[in-house]
């Protein structure tokens, strides 16, 4: 996991205080996200750069800490195609 994705993502979800399982927990919904979004971009992507993977990963973080997940594909779905299409080009590209 990048460094300080963890506390970004705290910030975004207006998580202030310390608290080891509250940690595990974001750290936890932090790499399911990214594994998801992996797969569905078909590449690794780089969550360290301000960039649709970030802003696609903090969005997945909210809806999985507001026990709300299945909606995220269905509300993101234009952003996870684009997500897809623009990897999957980029990748042929090189």
């Amino acid at each position: 996991m990048p460094e300080g994705l963890l506390n970004d993502v705290k910030t975004y979800l207006h998580i202030t205080w310390q608290d080891a399982e509250t940690d595990k927990n974001i750290t936890g919904i932090i790499k399911r996200g990214m594994a998801r979004l992996q797969t569905i971009a078909g590449v690794p992507l780089d969550f360290s750069v301000e960039d649709l993977p970030r802003s696609l990963l903090f969005d997945y973080c909210r809806y999985a800490n507001s026990h709300a997940l299945e909606m995220f594909e269905k509300n993101f779905s234009s952003e996870l195609l684009s997500l897809h299409i623009n990897n999957q080009v980029e990748s042929e590209v090189i």
